[in-house]
């Protein structure tokens, strides 16, 4: 089965995607991490995608095309995938459709923008080894200070206020149409994101298996 998860920033739609992964034993292709990745090696990819990065924009879709085409010719992918940041505009789900890639099902993991400002801002990272913390869900025992290896904890900047309603907007404006494109083909199915994850979760899988 091939699936395409959608979200805004923050949504969750990343954790769901793992679980269904594992659920269906099919590999989940992740734009962010492969550009994030691309970022840390400082190849000619992560150069381009950063500037956009850093201010909150998307990255130009043919740089995300050219990384998708080379990922999903991969053995791992012959039995379905799951794609989770691609397509975000109407003109990369063409992209796609040019690819002969047919998409089952569309997941759209619907969480407020009031929420997603909340889960992203009270974000911190662990400056020296990378550790994960939240101020209201997750928060390190001594403020500004890893639990792990007593680093500085810090605000990476595009979990910043500013720059959170700039990336918001961004999705709104290029993703909305997107729903719309997937909507008139009676593939896309919306599962609320507030809750628990564990709901969250049965709702995604009953959409899943859910005939059309």
């Amino acid at each position: 089965m091939n699936l395409i998860f959608l979200g805004a920033p923050g949504a969750g739609k990343g954790t769901q995607a793992e679980f269904i992964s594992d659920y269906l034993n099919i590999p989940t292709i992740s734009t962010g991490n492969i550009i994030r990745d691309a970022l840390k090696s400082g190849t000619e990819v992560g150069l381009k995608a950063k500037d956009y990065i850093d201010k909150g924009l998307l990255v130009p879709d043919e740089v995300v095309i050219n990384i998708i085409k080379s990922r999903l010719i991969e053995s791992d992918c012959s039995k379905g995938f799951i794609l989770d940041g691609f397509p975000r505009t109407v003109p990369q789900a063409e992209a796609l459709k040019e690819m002969t890639i047919l998409i089952d099902k569309v997941i759209d993991i619907d969480v407020s923008d009031i929420e997603v400002e909340k889960r992203l801002s009270g974000r911190r990272v662990c400056s020296s080894c990378g550790s994960s913390y939240h101020i209201l869900y997750k928060p390190s025992k001594i403020e500004d200070c890893c639990d792990r290896c007593s680093g500085e904890t810090i605000q990476r900047k595009d979990d910043q206020t500013e720059t959170i309603k700039e990336r918001l907007k961004v999705y709104h404006n290029q993703t909305t149409p997107l729903k719309d494109y997937y909507k008139k083909q009676n593939k896309l199915f919306i599962i609320s994101g507030e809750g628990k994850v564990d709901e969250i979760t049965k709702l995604t899988i009953e959409a899943i298996e859910r005939k059309v």
